[in-house]
């Protein structure tokens, strides 16, 4: 099969290299205590900030090299256990954690999820990773509640497009902080009621929309230098939720702020969390699928590459030039009706 391998840690730009190598017989070592895993032929595999740290080195996940990089896919079922959820012949969304980037990939069966009509490939690849990570760090680590307001950093990307919708889904307010003009029509597609520049005094701005009580809950997959006006936008009892640091810089609080405010900065890292848990994914996967059944959830795919250009799909995200969900289209016919033919002659 035709997939993508990083062979060396030189970085998004020359550390890959499009290989024919065999298909995978088992999961990986790292899914084996997951009851085994689907077989899934990939049409469509997420592309994600995690993959361009893993061609420099710098994520937990370290497999040796050379590896297959993609940790979500969509794509059909190919071989499953009667036990698994999911059939031979059925659209799935998927996440893999590794080996995505390639024809054919194995998922926990946990982590395998029947792909709506609603939504095509592109979008199925678009929604694992993102989608949970949203769910998770909004209604369980941030304990978000419906009525309440949410701030999201980030708000064109992956992540942060996911949050304005997976919030809006929950019953909050949604405000968005976005760095130009096109990445702000963006954030209003995926759902923010009010959007706000962060070359601008966004602070200031998101306590005059909330009558200058602040927010209740900031959702932050950005980090660097705008960490601090966070903590002064929340409301008292307000939660700042850390996701990641795109951004580049990991930032440093003094602790007083919090104890001045009765605030709180909590950790939600879905990944390490979600994995040893089967049960709470399945239950992200049900709500997620209650909003997409009633019109919340529509992933928001941006650029789509194909296989052979992984390289310049993970440049786009580095560069911060990336709007919504990068996608590689793996397989040619992607589109919605060719997955419900495909599934209708299994």
């Amino acid at each position: 099969m035709r997939a993508i391998q990083i062979v060396d840690l030189s970085g998004p730009a020359s550390a890959l290299a499009l290989v024919d190598t065999p298909a995978p017989a088992q999961p990986p070592s790292h899914m084996l205590s997951a009851g085994g895993g689907v077989l899934i032929e990939v049409h469509a595999a997420g592309v994600s900030f995690p993959e361009v740290l893993q061609t420099r080195g710098q994520y937990q996940l370290k497999p040796p090299l050379p590896f297959i990089p993609g940790s979500e896919v969509a794509g059909i079922v190919r071989a499953a256990s009667p036990d698994a959820g999911v059939r031979v012949g059925e659209r799935v969304a998927a996440f893999c954690a590794l080996g995505g980037f390639a024809e054919q990939a194995v998922a926990p069966p946990f982590l395998t999820f029947p792909l709506p009509q609603e939504l095509d490939f592109a979008q199925g690849a678009s929604l694992i990773l993102n989608y949970h990570t949203a769910h998770f760090a909004l209604q369980l680590r941030g304990r978000l509640r419906a009525g309440e307001t949410v701030l999201v950093h980030g708000a064109a990307g992956g992540v942060g497009s996911a949050a304005l919708q997976v919030a809006r889904g929950l019953g909050a307010h949604t405000l968005a902080v976005v760095s130009s003009d096109e990445k702000a029509q963006f954030a209003r597609e995926a759902g923010a009621e009010q959007v706000l520049r962060s070359d601008g005094p966004w602070k200031d701005q998101a306590r005059e929309l909330t009558d200058g009580r602040g927010v209740d809950v900031v959702l932050d997959p950005v980090g660097g230098e705008r960490f601090t006006d966070s903590l002064r936008a929340l409301a008292e009892g307000g939660r700042l939720v850390v996701v990641g640091f795109t951004g580049g810089a990991i930032p440093e609080v003094r602790v007083n702020r919090l104890l001045l405010a009765n605030t709180e900065i909590v950790g939600a890292g879905w990944g390490g969390y979600a994995l040893g848990k089967p049960r709470l994914c399945r239950d992200i996967g049900a709500a997620l699928a209650q909003m997409i059944e009633d019109g919340t959830v529509r992933p928001l795919v941006g650029a789509r590459y194909p296989l052979e250009q992984a390289a310049q799909a993970l440049q786009a995200i580095d560069e911060r030039r990336a709007l919504g969900k990068v996608v590689l289209d793996v397989q040619a016919g992607t589109d919605v009706q060719a997955s419900v033919d495909a599934q209708a002659a299994a």
